[in-house]
């Protein structure tokens, strides 16, 4: 029993540094990212509780543009990941232009849309609690900080195109050097600007957003860099920058594929804003030591996050190699290696919950909040790393649909309604109906099982829009 056991979910030393090459830069570059931002939200909690409020709530706004983003250029990247495995470096170079399209719609909505409703959209967040924080100041500095937040968006849009293609096609250590040199700038000008050193006076939150910004245009400008330097040894990227002529059968396929992908993420983004927003009616320290709890937890997550991308990408080029048992076989054993680190993440994480929030500048209250938050985060870690395996899973064979009710119409239909009947009609105290609404995705974890185990996601795409041209 163990000898079958073995051979279905553990891969012998070629198969883990295969997944690793993927999937080690990918989580270094996030680590990096998140334990900067990590660095960055204690350095604002350092200042005081209104001004970290204030932040927490406009990077909950972004978040879900971040995620419309990725959802965006998502249905492209299956696409990419597939012509890379049939070794089709003109399809590439045409969905990168599909790719940057997007990323333009998307980014110029966003900023009319947080430019003219800022006062609204971050209202919604604020709501007194029983600490007595003050709403006024909170949203000052939310307002502060969103105005120069906007400005990174457009470096941010490039960098994701880029970046995002070079992982489809296996390159992964630019966009991990690029995430380096981004994270530097961001902490060194964080310390510099908040605090008010080297003769710089002290901005507090207004520094934070700077600071951010400018490592957006950093990580941007390496990266088209080293895309212009490196052209003649990528083939892929020879010529990218040229004006095409993108067959329209090839658009039409994207954005068929890509739209389901698109909504998904806007809608499970929102989703999970919704629920902040939610649980925020209990009051602004509830924003506060959720905000504490999700900057370690984005920490602890690098690992479910960047195994997710490896699986889109290993997965989908072997598909596009129409090598489908080899992928169904190689699927099996990436998600069990996920689940498997996701476990000890959530142990080490559970260990250090208790003591992670007094590095914080802020109330008991809060901080005994934050731990809880973060003990049913730890609990839920490997539930949540077998659900996000197998909507990567799904999405590599461009089975979008499925996708799309899988995650954002489970989340509308189940979850959403959840949140917001126990916010409004019922006295629960917060962290009752937090550990509610997270238990949600163990239902979604036993829908996901039978879903990969039928094999609903093996399609090989790329071979379907070749014979359509022809």
């Amino acid at each position: 029993m163990f000898a079958r056991f073995k051979e279905k979910y553990i891969g012998d030393r070629a198969f883990y540094a295969m997944a690793f090459a993927i999937a080690v830069p990918i989580m270094l570059q996030n680590g990096l990212t998140n334990i900067v931002g990590l660095l960055d939200n204690m350095m604002v909690g350092s200042v005081g509780t209104d001004q970290m409020s204030g932040v927490s709530i406009v990077n909950q706004l972004f978040f879900v543009i971040y995620l419309s983003l990725f959802g965006g250029m998502a249905g492209a990247g299956i696409f990419v990941a597939q012509f890379f495995g049939k070794k089709d470096h003109e399809g590439i170079q045409n969905v990168v232009h599909i790719k940057l399209a997007i990323g333009v719609v998307i980014i110029g909505s966003s900023i009319c849309l947080l430019s003219m409703g800022q006062d609204r959209l971050i209202g919604m967040f604020i709501h007194q609690g029983e600490q007595k924080l003050d709403p006024v100041a909170t949203l000052a500095f939310a307002k502060e900080y969103l105005q120069i937040m906007l400005i990174g968006l457009v470096p941010m849009m490039v960098t994701q195109t880029i970046a995002s293609t070079l992982r489809e096609c296996s390159e992964t250590v630019a966009p991990m050097k690029s995430g380096f040199c981004a994270v530097v700038v961001d902490l060194v000008f964080n310390y510099i600007l908040i605090y008010g050193k080297c003769g710089i006076p002290a901005f507090g939150v207004r520094g934070a957003a700077i600071a951010t910004v400018l490592s957006r245009f950093v990580e941007c400008i390496f990266l088209c860099v080293w895309v212009y330097r490196h052209s003649e040894q990528y083939s892929f990227l020879k010529g990218i920058s040229k004006k095409r002529a993108i067959p329209f059968s090839l658009w039409k396929a994207t954005i068929l594929k890509g739209i389901p992908l698109l909504l998904n993420e806007f809608l499970w983004s929102l989703g999970i804003t919704m629920q902040v927003q939610a649980y925020s009616r209990r009051g602004l320290e509830v924003v506060a030591s959720l905000n504490i709890a999700n900057s370690l937890n984005n920490v602890c997550n690098i690992v479910m996050i960047s195994m997710g991308s490896a699986i889109a990408i290993i997965i989908g080029q072997m598909l596009g190699a129409s090598d489908e048992k080899k992928a169904k076989d190689t699927d099996n054993k990436l998600i069990f290696t996920a689940v498997a680190m996701c476990l000890v993440v959530g142990a080490l994480l559970a260990i250090v919950a208790p003591y992670f929030p007094l590095a914080y500048k802020t109330t008991d209250t809060v901080r005994h909040l934050a731990t809880r938050f973060l003990l049913v985060m730890a609990y839920m870690m490997p539930v949540h790393a077998f659900v996000n395996s197998c909507y990567f899973t799904i999405r590599a064979g461009g089975k979008t649909g499925i996708t799309f009710l899988f995650d954002s119409v489970y989340m509308w239909v189940m979850v959403v309604p959840l949140a917001y009947g126990l916010s409004h009609f019922t006295n629960l105290a917060v962290l009752p109906m937090f550990i509610l609404v997270q238990s949600m995705d163990c239902i979604k974890a036993i829908i996901g099982y039978p879903l990969l185990k039928k094999g609903v996601w093996i399609e090989n795409i790329v071979n379907q829009q070749g014979q359509e041209q022809a």
